[in-house]
């Protein structure tokens, strides 16, 4: 059984990428928090991305019901954060950043949370174990 195939576990794994991804884009900011002239960036919102790629619709079960719609997947780039900047001309608040970071690992240990309880419920209707 591909688990790919089913829409639940791929919503995971693009909720992991995108999280994955802007570790990798706060930990730049972190990073160059004392070059001048560096800028903070951060990703679009999850639920913005989600929103155009129209990957998850819900299942018409009934004729009445209305037809999702679905548009076209955009890549995950990252966008300019506008903040204060610093004499240096410097624009990285550590505090925030540190922030994000935090926040983006407690979403990231939520998901992969979520994902191992739905490949255990799976195994359990399948009678294996472990």
């Amino acid at each position: 059984m591909d688990l790919g195939r089913l829409s639940l576990f791929r919503l995971a794994e693009q909720r992991l990428a995108w999280l994955d991804r802007r570790q990798e884009v706060l930990s730049q900011n972190i990073a160059n928090a004392d070059t001048p002239g560096y800028a903070a960036k951060d990703l679009p919102a999850f639920a913005q991305v989600l929103a155009r790629t129209g990957v998850v619709a819900p299942a018409r079960t009934d004729p009445r019901h209305l037809a999702g719609t679905q548009g076209p997947a955009p890549a995950a780039r990252a966008v300019r954060v506008p903040a204060e900047r610093t004499p240096a001309s410097n624009a990285v608040q550590i505090e925030r950043e540190l922030v994000k970071v935090s926040d983006t690992e407690t979403h990231h240990s939520l998901t992969l949370g979520i994902y191992r309880k739905y490949l255990a419920l799976f195994r359990t209707a399948l009678g294996r174990q472990g």
